[in-house]
């Protein structure tokens, strides 16, 4: 019988590990828990990866989180020939903590584009190497000055941090969206704001991603590369940077 997992990573984004029980097998490899500090695959982010511990020491390869049949549903997919735990085992979890740490410095990277070029947003993919974020735009801009926008706000170490709006207030403000296909993470009865800044004096957005929580952790990034994708489309390509990019590190 699957059922609501209580999703740990909703307020505790630096949880790499925790203890639950099992509560559901499925075919495939899938394992729901009651409670999970795992990220499930949304918004543009992977899920996590990790392993789950059993008592005897044992460990259950989990190669991919993600959504059952509604957001209140959370799915571990180990890997093939992983031992099955039995329903109400006890387990410790434990997420690819660097895999999850670089994918949160993206995500608040892409946080960060979005100020530095206030369009609407089209696309997006977190990665833990590059990140893409489509905006629709017409005009020329050069990749190195969103560069130097990108680094001004990682050195000015703003805060990041998460406010609770209700689904009912966040319908009556449409306008703090700037995603025009994808739809915030409504319907668990309250929605995420991701704020950057004092008083989100930088920036204010609906996101149920895991972010760092300031903004000198994202560390030197870079525009690697600006492509058009139609006449009103722009795909910007972030990487994190190295000393040959020309950027600080």
């Amino acid at each position: 019988m699957t059922g609501t997992v209580t999703a740990l990573f909703r307020d505790d984004f630096y949880l790499s590990t925790c203890e639950a029980r099992v509560t559901a097998i499925l075919e495939g490899g899938g394992i729901e828990l009651d409670q999970t500090c795992f990220y499930a695959t949304s918004g543009g982010q992977p899920g996590d990866t990790g392993f789950l511990e059993r008592e005897d020491g044992s460990r259950i390869d989990i190669v991919e989180t993600r959504h059952g049949a509604n957001k209140d549903v959370i799915v571990h997919i180990s890997a093939d020939g992983a031992p099955v735990p039995a329903v109400g085992e006890k387990l410790v979890l434990h997420i690819d903590w660097p895999r999850r740490y670089r994918l949160m410095r993206m995500h608040t990277a892409c946080h960060l584009l979005s100020v530095v070029c206030p369009f609407p947003i089209t696309g997006a993919a977190v990665g833990e190497e590059e990140s893409r974020v489509d905006f629709d735009m017409s005009e020329t801009i050069d990749k190195d000055e969103v560069t130097a926008g990108l680094m001004k706000f990682v050195e000015e170490n703003h805060p990041v941090y998460v406010q609770w709006i209700t689904d009912e207030e966040l319908a009556a403000n449409p306008g703090i969206v700037k995603s025009k296909n994808v739809r915030p993470p409504m319907g668990l009865g309250r929605v995420s704001l991701v704020c950057i800044g004092e008083n989100s004096s930088i920036d204010s957005q609906p996101c149920g991603g895991t972010h760092v929580s300031e903004t000198q952790e994202v560390g030197a990034i870079h525009i690697a590369k600006i492509e058009k994708k139609g006449k009103e489309n722009r795909r910007f390509r972030i990487r994190f940077a190295t000393p040959e990019d020309g950027v600080a590190v």
